[in-house]
């Protein structure tokens, strides 16, 4: 298969991804990486404890069926041209980012050698992936920290280049179960970007060319910033609250899919929903109401 043959594919998960029953999403991730043919690459520079670390994806990944499984530790910018890895990488059906800082990763691995590598197996065709940390890092932009559980404002989130696999976008995780919500906008505005992406833990988002498919046992909220008719982030102070009218939100659970292109979600049953109707604006028999509601 040639590179203009082939499909780039993500699989960006959210963190806390299921090991031990039925893996669903790292399941999926070995099976676009070529099932027990695959050739997966486990990279562990966001974390300080690589082997510990890998050895974990590693049994997770034997038993799924794969059989050519190894670790790639770039400790430092000197280990990103190892011709040990350079050489796994280019054989790599699929290259797995593990958790941790995300600074890490760019640190040790952004405009290196390893990087460029990455990026030809990519386009050529090989799944890459990454969960937690290893989520944050594949837009252009990325959170590297942030305040959760709070209201938008601009000091909350600083962002740092990230390894630009998919660009105009801001990608943050453990999504729900921290209350990131105020951070990715934050981040969207600050960018600017065009779209947020918050996913949960247990759930990912795989990208493959300019269409996403949501799987896992949560959700992934998208904030569309496209459309929005103001902000006043050039109005205020770094500990200000930020302002946003007219940006769009989705939900999306497993099975539903978003269109990078036109940024529209997909439902599961293959529609794209063409008109939103507000919460009480209809009644039972399916007549406009009032919005009253009988508790």
């Amino acid at each position: 298969m040639t590179a203009s043959e082939s499909k780039r594919q993500l699989v960006i998960i959210g963190g806390a991804e299921d090991k031990d029953g039925d893996s669903q999403i790292l399941r999926e991730f070995v099976r676009r990486a070529g099932g027990i043919k695959a050739r997966i690459v486990i990279m562990t520079a966001a974390t300080e404890l690589p082997r510990d670390v890998g050895d974990n994806y590693i049994r997770v990944f034997e038993r799924l069926g794969a059989e050519n499984v190894r670790i790639v530790d770039t400790e430092t910018r000197e280990d990103a041209s190892s011709s040990t890895a350079l050489e796994a990488i280019a054989k790599a059906t699929g290259i797995f980012f593990t958790g941790g800082d995300q600074s890490r990763i760019t640190d040790i691995l952004k405009d290196t050698e390893i990087d460029r590598a990455i990026h030809q197996r990519y386009a050529e065709g090989a799944v890459v992936g990454g969960t937690s940390a290893g989520a944050a890092v594949m837009p252009d932009k990325m959170i590297v920290e942030g305040d959760s559980e709070t209201n938008p404002r601009p000091e909350i989130v600083d962002m740092g280049p990230g390894l630009a696999f998919l660009s105009g976008v801001v990608i943050d995780q453990h999504f729900s179960e921290r209350g990131r919500l105020g951070r990715l906008i934050t981040a969207l505005i600050r960018e600017p970007a065009v779209l947020g992406f918050g996913i949960d833990e247990n759930t990912a988002m795989v990208v493959t060319d300019n269409q996403i498919e949501i799987i896992g046992a949560g959700s992934v909220t998208v904030v569309d910033d496209s459309e929005a008719t103001y902000n006043n982030l050039d109005e205020i102070l770094r500990d200000e609250p930020l302002a946003v009218c007219g940006a769009k939100l989705h939900i999306l659970p497993h099975g539903f899919k978003f269109d990078l292109k036109t940024r529209k979600p997909i439902l599961n049953n293959g529609a794209t929903p063409s008109v939103s109707v507000p919460v009480g604006s209809m009644t039972g028999n399916g007549q406009q109401g009032t919005g009253n509601r009988e508790n």
